[in-house]
C-alpha cells in the first residue's frame, strides 16, 4: 500500500499548480450554479479555445454522486457546478456528456471533449495521458461490505478476498497492485459493484468515501468500515499541452475554493 500511495502523492506533487442532459449516454447543456459575475469579472478575456466554438464539453461518468448522477434526466451533482462556474467564467455554454469512466480520457485525447470531471484521482498513469488541474477535493477510499460479513472488520482484511471496483478507477489501480493474491472484479457501475457484493460474488467494494455513503443509503445490506484504506485527491483532466485551458480552469478552480463555493455544492448535494 506504502508503495502506491508513496507514487500518487509523488505525482500529486508534478502537478503544475498544487492546491487543494437528457438520457444516459447522451448529452445536456446547463445554465451556471447561481451568480458568476464575481468569477467572470476576474477571468481571462481572452477565452482558450475549445473543441465546440462556444461550449466547454465535459465528459463524466454519472453513476457518482454526489459528485455526478442523475436527477431525473439531468446529469447534477459537484462536479457538475464546478464545471458551470468554469463555462460562464470563460462566457460558454456548458455541454455535459455521460459515458463510460474508463472513456473519459480517450474522449479527451480524441478531440471530443475539452475537460473529464468524474471524482478523478491524479495518478502517474494518468498524467502521461493528460494534464490534470489543481486538486480541488480529498477523498477517502473505504470499504463496503454486507452488514452480516464477519469476515471483514478492518483493511487488513481483504487481502485474498474478492474485491470489487469501477474499471480504471484509484480504487482499481491500488487494490491490483497491492493486492495481488485477492480476486480483483472490475466493474463498470459501481451499482453492479453492489451486487456483486449483496449476491456473494464479491466480498467487499473500494470506493470513494461520499459516493459511498450515497450507495449504502440506497442498499441497507451494505455498510462501510469505519477506518478508510487511503486518501487521494481529486484533479480535473484536460488534454495533454493545452496550457491555456489548463491555466484558466486552474484560476477559476481556486477563486471558487478561496471563495467557498465547492464546499457549498457538496454540501447542497450531500444534504438531500
Amino acid at each position: 500500500m506504502k508503495k502506491a500511495i508513496a507514487i500518487m502523492l509523488a505525482a500529486m506533487l508534478a502537478v503544475t499548480v498544487f492546491a487543494g442532459c437528457t438520457k444516459k449516454g447522451g448529452e445536456s447543456s446547463a445554465a451556471p450554479a447561481g451568480s458568476t459575475d464575481a468569477t467572470s469579472t476576474e477571468s481571462s478575456s481572452a477565452s482558450p479555445a475549445t473543441v465546440e466554438e462556444g461550449k466547454l464539453i465535459m465528459v463524466t461518468e454519472a453513476g457518482f454522486a454526489p459528485y455526478e448522477y442523475y436527477e431525473g434526466q439531468d446529469v447534477v451533482g459537484v462536479d457538475v457546478d464546478i464545471a458551470k462556474e468554469i463555462a460562464a467564467a470563460m462566457g460558454k455554454e456548458l455541454v455535459v456528456k455521460d459515458i463510460a469512466f474508463d472513456s473519459i480520457i480517450p474522449e479527451i485525447n480524441a478531440g471530443k471533449a475539452d475537460i473529464g470531471a468524474a471524482g478523478m484521482s491524479i495518478t502517474p498513469e494518468r498524467l502521461e495521458e493528460v494534464d490534470f488541474t489543481i486538486e480541488y477535493a480529498t477523498s477517502k477510499q473505504v470499504i463496503v461490505v454486507k452488514k452480516d460479513n464477519t469476515a471483514i472488520k478492518n483493511p487488513e482484511d481483504i487481502k485474498g478476498k474478492k474485491i470489487a471496483v469501477q474499471l480504471g478507477t484509484v480504487a482499481d489501480i491500488v487494490v491490483t497492485d497491492e493486492y495481488p493474491d485477492s480476486t480483483i472484479i472490475q466493474q463498470k457501475k459501481y451499482l453492479a459493484a453492489a451486487e456483486d457484493v449483496k449476491s456473494g460474488k464479491a466480498d467487499c467494494i473500494v470506493m470513494d468515501a461520499l459516493p459511498a455513503q450515497e450507495l449504502v443509503k440506497a442498499n441497507s445490506e451494505l455498510v462501510i468500515l469505519e477506518k478508510e484504506l487511503f486518501t487521494d485527491k481529486y484533479g480535473m483532466a484536460v488534454k495533454k499541452g493545452n496550457k491555456a485551458l489548463l491555466d484558466q480552469v486552474n484560476t477559476i478552480l481556486q477563486k471558487l475554493m478561496d471563495e467557498g463555493k465547492i464546499e457549498e455544492f457538496t454540501l447542497n448535494h450531500t444534504s438531500k
